[in-house]
């Protein structure tokens, strides 16, 4: 099967130019100007963006949390994902209590296999990690392509881990080419501020906001940092919310320390006023219950500004989906017990767009902080996130002028809300490419659940 891509403005990390795309099989065979080729399939891309298909590599599907699931599995997200213009995501496995770090994998491999309708990769959650379990991660790392691993410093006997075992996961990981990512919030002063809030009489929704200030997501980053300075390896911070969180990683790169972080569409487009939404019995504010909290609007400029500068290199999503009615709303009366999370992995590449647009960001950047970083960060370029020949056709094209108007009658989600509801964006996927087949197109999927490949990745970009 080729296909032929002919005639649009394609955009790379490092490239801006007129030309045509051919096609063959799976991957990218040629790149040129007027190619006079015979193919099976000519998509007319005038007029149009030619990128690389979007990564994201932080989604949570079939999470179990606060005594749910996250309500997208592996095919109904990845479904989703694939409207959104996005042709891999990077999930999490979690090794569950009582479980070797294989097993956990195992668990995960099972969910996402068969389901998948775009390519997927796995970081590990480690929930435990005892002396004697550096050569199990290398076996990973080394069999089966898992190369980044998160630990939490939140959610007290459930998720958290002390500070000692977190050391020793980045000294395994590093030398092995591999990073530690870290949820950077102090969840043992928060739980205090948590129990003082509900000693108050304070269960509302925006009380989950009040109790995790940007203080302890700064102090979690502060020492995630030190820890990762004295086993000299790297560390990703994921999901940073607010300036204070940023400021902490400028000051660390700024002594040319290998750390990195990313921030996520939520947190660079709504406000804590969305707490206070009205609807749902006064519940309404619990669609945007998840943790980092939704911040202020006076984080927004220097989250952008962290994106321009390099600070931080990436957009993803944290997509952990909900419904607000069955799953939010057992957290009534009590905040803690929302589960924590929303969806987003279907609008980011086309609203982060829009919000680079508008903050004078180039095209190159655009896609640089929706594809190109990610692939490189987490192992995958140049077979992702470049339009090269040899390279995974994955492609999106990607119409520039088009309004959309966000909300749970266009996306495709597994939940019964949109985080952007009514929000009004410029610029829309059209086409879709998974290695070289037609996935999307005109806004219908096309495409087979299941022919999704799981990717071995190789080590993290230094």
């Amino acid at each position: 099967m080729t296909t032929l891509i002919r005639g649009g403005h394609i955009i790379t990390a490092s490239d801006d130019y007129i030309g045509d795309i051919l096609i063959e099989g799976e991957v990218v065979k040629q790149i040129g100007t007027n190619l006079d080729v015979l193919a099976d399939k000519v998509i007319d891309a005038s007029g149009k963006l030619v990128i690389p298909g979007s990564i994201d590599p932080h989604t949570h599907m079939e999470l179990p949390f606060g005594g749910t699931y996250s309500s997208d599995d592996f095919k109904t997200g990845t479904i989703a994902a694939a409207h959104g213009g996005t042709t891999t995501i990077v999930d999490f496995a979690v090794q569950g209590k009582g479980q070797t770090l294989q097993e956990g994998l195992d668990t995960w491999h099972a969910k996402a296999n068969g389901k998948c309708a775009i390519d997927y990769g796995f970081h590990l959650i480690c929930t435990d990690f005892g002396d004697d379990d550096a050569p199990l991660l290398h076996k990973i790392m080394d069999e089966e392509g898992v190369s980044s691993f998160k630990l939490f410093m939140a959610y007290p006997g459930v998720f958290l881990m002390d500070d000692a075992t977190i050391y020793r996961v980045m000294k395994a990981a590093g030398p092995k080419g591999g990073i530690t990512m870290i949820h950077a919030e102090n969840g043992i002063v928060i739980n205090e501020i948590i129990k003082e809030t509900l000693a108050e009489g304070n269960t509302a929704p925006r009380y989950h906001a009040l109790s995790r200030p940007p203080a302890a997501e700064a102090e979690g980053v502060h020492r995630a940092i030190a820890m990762s300075e004295l086993a000299k390896a790297p560390v990703y911070i994921v999901h940073v919310s607010c300036s204070e969180a940023l400021d902490e990683i400028k000051a660390a790169r700024d002594k040319g320390l290998p750390v990195y972080g990313e921030t996520c569409t939520q947190y660079l487009t709504l406000d804590v006023s969305c707490y206070d939404e009205e609807g749902f019995d006064g519940f309404a504010g619990a669609k945007y219950v998840m943790t980092p909290p939704i911040r202020s609007s006076s984080n927004h400029q220097p989250l952008w500004n962290g994106l321009k500068n390099g600070s931080l290199e990436l957009v993803s999503t944290d997509h952990c989906p909900f419904f607000l009615k069955g799953q939010k709303e057992l957290g009534r009366g009590d905040f803690t017990k929302i589960p924590n999370g929303g969806p987003g992995v279907e609008p980011r590449l086309a609203v982060v767009y829009d919000g680079a647009m508008k903050h004078g960001f180039s095209l190159n950047k655009w896609v640089e902080l929706t594809s190109t970083a990610a692939a490189k960060r987490f192992g995958m370029y140049p077979r992702k996130g470049t339009i090269a020949i040899g390279s995974d056709a994955d492609i999106v094209v990607f119409d520039p002028e088009k309004p959309v108007t966000w909300g749970t009658e266009r996306e495709h989600m597994n939940t019964d809300y949109s985080l952007f509801e009514g929000m009004q964006t410029k610029g829309d996927v059209e086409t879709v490419l998974l290695r070289g087949k037609v996935i999307i197109e005109d806004g219908q999927y096309l495409g087979t659940p299941g022919e999704g490949q799981f990717l071995k990745r190789g080590a993290t970009a230094s």
